[in-house]
């Protein structure tokens, strides 16, 4: 299975050379995709990469060989065109500490999950040099707006961002001010927060509070900035956010029904 390794440390990371990897296979019309969080320990061919957490896995069904061996190729270029470079032997499971646990550290938070709405067209119909130009500039208005509203950028996921607050209403006004800056890029954004515990564990954020936040934002349209009731109910009561009641939803793989609501510009 060809695999690719982010060249460089995630600015996001406090300590420990920490990055992202791919791997990408193609079985007759089926290309089979995982990537994750990596920790990268030594250096040339004593380089060795371990997960951090079990990766993400998903199976594209291309119809036929041809379409399969055709994504699988813009599959490896669009993304060594983003400083992805092969990487050669098994990615291993993460290392255990000496007392044979993982260095954990929990948190309670309010997470925010950004991502780009239809960016698979838009890299399409804009070209490899095009795309990677405006997703540049996508993440610096990211960052500059995280920055603002003092939030902490953890983890960056394809075209996504997932970041923390201490506060709830600093996500939320963190969120809008990101919808409105991107929309200058000809970018539309969609935007799910979540509050809840979370365990970070090697730069990888675990925990069900997590699922919960992408699940909330994969509810959410273009321009949709959407928060589960454990956000509004954090709100205090003077907040001048306003919130319009967004129904009962059933979120993939999380237990029970969650009332969204949808911030009003």
């Amino acid at each position: 299975m060809p695999k690719f390794l982010r060249i460089g440390i995630h600015q996001s990371n406090v300590s420990g050379y920490t990055s992202k990897a791919w791997c990408v296979r193609r079985v007759g019309s089926a290309v089979f995709l995982k990537w994750g969080a990596v920790e990268v320990q030594g250096a040339g061919a004593k380089r060795k990469v371990y997960w951090t957490h079990v990766p993400q896995e998903k199976t594209v069904r291309c119809g036929t060989a041809q379409r399969a061996q055709d994504y699988t190729k813009s599959a490896i270029a669009r993304r060594r065109s983003h400083d992805y470079e092969p990487l050669s032997g098994a990615i291993a499971t993460r290392r255990k500490s000496a007392d044979g646990s993982a260095d954990l550290k929990h948190a309670l938070a309010t997470i925010l999950i950004v991502d780009i709405v239809g960016s698979t067209a838009k890299a399409a119909k804009l070209g490899d040099a095009r795309w990677s130009k405006v997703v540049s500039l996508y993440y610096a208005a990211v960052r500059k707006e995280l920055k603002s509203s003092r939030g902490k950028e953890v983890v960056t996921t394809g075209d996504g961002v997932l970041a923390t607050f201490k506060a709830p209403a600093a996500g939320i006004n963190c969120a809008t001010a990101i919808r409105e800056a991107v929309r200058t890029l000809g970018l539309d954004i969609r935007v799910g927060l979540h509050a809840g515990e979370y365990t970070m564990s090697g730069g990888e954020m675990v925990g069900l509070a997590f699922h919960i936040g992408t699940r909330v934002a994969a509810k959410a349209r273009a321009g949709e900035v959407l928060v589960s009731s454990a956000v509004k109910d954090l709100l205090a009561a003077q907040s001048e956010i306003r919130l319009r009641d967004h129904g009962s939803h059933q979120l993939k793989g999380v237990p029970a029904r969650w009332r969204l609501y949808r911030v009003e510009s």
